[in-house]
């Protein structure tokens, strides 16, 4: 059986829209450290400025949680985040798998490190760069 805040994490991701961006508040630290390949923010004050952020600029952005594992006050989540930019991949849905290393204390997440491909996320979307990007990935493998 999950902790109660790995649970209540689970349910407030995977509920997540632009609309109810204030239920993260359930979950997170007043300390919290939250970094991702792109920033790094301290506070929920900050931690919640990014994210209204981040959702201003999409259609939609949903979350499936796929594993969740911990011990002691740990926890990796892996998730697929499905999201529709209207300047990124022609306005169609972009599908990202990731992967979130959790540390909490039994009511609130304290730090949470995200780990997502950039090229996947955001480069391969944009006009002329993602053709780069694509003919790399490509060459690195043959």
């Amino acid at each position: 059986m999950l902790p109660k805040v790995l649970e209540s994490f689970k349910q407030v991701y995977e509920g997540l829209t632009k609309e109810n961006l204030s239920t993260l508040h359930s979950v997170y630290s007043p300390q919290i450290e939250f970094q991702d390949p792109l920033h790094r923010v301290q506070g929920y004050a900050a931690f919640e400025a990014y994210f209204a952020a981040l959702y201003a600029n999409l259609e939609s952005c949903r979350f499936v949680i796929k594993d969740l594992f911990y011990q002691d006050n740990q926890a990796c989540v892996t998730w697929t985040m499905t999201f529709v930019h209207p300047r990124l991949n022609s306005g169609k849905a972009v599908t990202v798998e990731g992967a979130s290393h959790l540390q909490f204390n039994q009511q609130a997440i304290e730090k949470h490190r995200d780990y997502a491909d950039l090229g996947q996320m955001l480069y391969e979307h944009i006009p002329l760069l993602g053709q780069v990007i694509r003919t790399v990935k490509k060459r690195a493998v043959a």
